[in-house]
């Protein structure tokens, strides 16, 4: 079972939804198939929490009910205008079903809409009588794809609100669309964000946002050819730096994440003035390459935890929120004094572990979990690497980094995180240990290390 990490109780999980502070609680939707540990007719389940460590699960928030999203409520964002709770998503409408499984669309024949629904409290939902169309199925190719144009993300500028759109554009290039609103009700196609070369053929989740006076637009393309070093993944995520122009070149994308269970992040600004980000731990179509144990269990997917933002360098820089230590429990120093420090850890307890103020003295610097997982740093590259049994098919991603710093590690009984040098480069990746206590062992550097033993999160219905 899960310590640390949002997850579904018997059914399918996958993209973050309307990650949003409201009435003094942090609100996350997610998608979820409620009915079976598998991709199906998508709807938003809900959870809350007044500190970001503990949760309470409040059921199913949005259900398929009317003609434009019969077939699924797919991903979308909140806002809060006049004190209520506004929920943006895309409706799908399956034109073609499966005749053995309604739940599945045949040859892709289905056409998407955006929609809206509004909360007075931020509990209830009326998917009966208070869903509206705001964008209609765009049937115009000069402007996007009657199916794949979804996952708006709303926000508030200057007075005015603004949307953007994933999209997919004739001859199969990945956009984003850009729509403006007076009163979040009637929506004004304004324009086309792209590449001018294809940048994959479509461009998921898309996310705008200011951090630091700087202007960020997330996207998870779908279509980029792998490469050693970059887009390891069936699909990616990162982000583009906005021009002052309002475009974006290729050459500045930066993956958010270099793990294997990493897509459609959301993120958004809570009281603080923070700006956080989360992601879903899975990855479409991953089906072939790699599995997930728990769906014998009878789920599948998790969150990762809240992570805070900030810009360094041009870069965004990305670290569990500060909240997050408050789940930590027994401490144990370890001592750098040896060439190899060895200490035993629970993994089904979970654990946080932060190394600080390495010199790496050998050839290259280590982390083993007792077989199950090993991280290298070794000629300015980082890579984790699973055992067969652990991995379930996962083997090794790597990353470039010109320096080690520090490393922290959050893992759980099926998950783990790593932040490298404060949060420039991260790995979140499912993994499955086939022993609940392992042997931890570091060696190769000197350095300043402490390990925490987690206790669970309160997670309540």
């Amino acid at each position: 079972m899960q310590k640390i990490y949002v997850k579904p109780k018997d059914y399918w999980m996958n993209d973050p939804n309307g990650f949003i502070y409201y009435k003094g609680m942090y609100h996350l939707f997610y998608q979820c198939f409620p009915y079976a540990p598998r991709w199906g007719r998508m709807h938003w389940g809900h959870v809350v929490s007044k500190d970001l460590v503990n949760w309470e699960e409040q059921g199913i928030a949005l259900f398929p009910s009317k003609t434009d999203d019969r077939s699924g409520c797919f991903s979308g964002s909140a806002i809060e205008e006049d004190g209520k709770m506004q929920l943006y998503y895309t409706g799908v409408n399956y034109l073609t079903e499966n005749p053995e499984d309604i739940n599945l669309c045949v040859d892709e024949h289905f056409v998407s809409a955006q929609l809206k629904i509004t909360s007075e409290d931020g509990f209830h939902f009326d998917n009966i009588k208070d869903k509206k169309t705001v964008i209609p199925v765009i049937y115009d190719e000069g402007i996007g794809d009657a199916r794949h144009t979804r996952d708006p993300k709303v926000w508030k500028e200057n007075d005015r609100y603004f949307m953007v759109l994933g999209g997919r554009l004739k001859g199969d290039k990945g956009a984003v669309l850009v729509y403006e609103s007076e009163n979040l009700k009637e929506w004004k196609f304004k324009h086309i964000i792209t590449t001018p070369e294809a940048f994959g053929y479509m461009w998921e989740c898309p996310d705008y946002f200011e951090l630091d006076g700087k202007k960020f637009l997330s996207v998870s393309p779908q279509g980029l050819k792998r490469e050693e070093f970059r887009f390891q993944n069936i699909y990616q995520s990162g982000y583009f730096p906005v021009k002052e122009d309002g475009s974006v070149d290729e050459r500045d994308f930066r993956e958010w994440d270099m793990g294997f269970d990493f897509y459609a992040p959301q993120t958004f600004t809570d009281n603080s003035g923070r700006r956080l980000l989360i992601g879903w731990m899975g990855m479409p179509d991953a089906e072939e390459e790699y599995t997930n144990k728990t769906i014998d269990e009878g789920w599948q997917h998790c969150l990762t935890v809240p992570r805070e933002l900030r810009v360094k360098d041009g870069k965004i820089f990305q670290y569990p929120a500060k909240e997050l230590e408050r789940l930590r429990k027994e401490k144990t120093i370890l001592d750098d004094e040896k060439s190899i420090v060895e200490v035993r850890v629970e993994v089904n307890e979970g654990f946080d572990l932060l190394i600080e103020d390495i010199a790496v003295t050998d050839r290259s610097f280590q982390i083993s979990m007792g077989g199950q997982m090993l991280f290298k740093y070794e000629n300015e590259i980082a890579e984790i690497g699973f055992s067969e049994i652990a991995g379930a098919g996962r083997n090794k991603r790597k990353a470039k980094v010109s320096e080690l710093n520090n490393i922290r590690i959050l893992a759980d009984t099926s998950a783990v995180e790593l932040y490298l040098n404060d949060g420039e480069i991260v790995f979140s990746t499912r993994y499955y240990p086939d022993r609940e206590d392992l042997q931890l062992k570091v060696k190769g550097g000197k350095f300043r290390g402490n390990l925490w033993n987690l206790r669970k999160m309160i997670f309540t219905k």
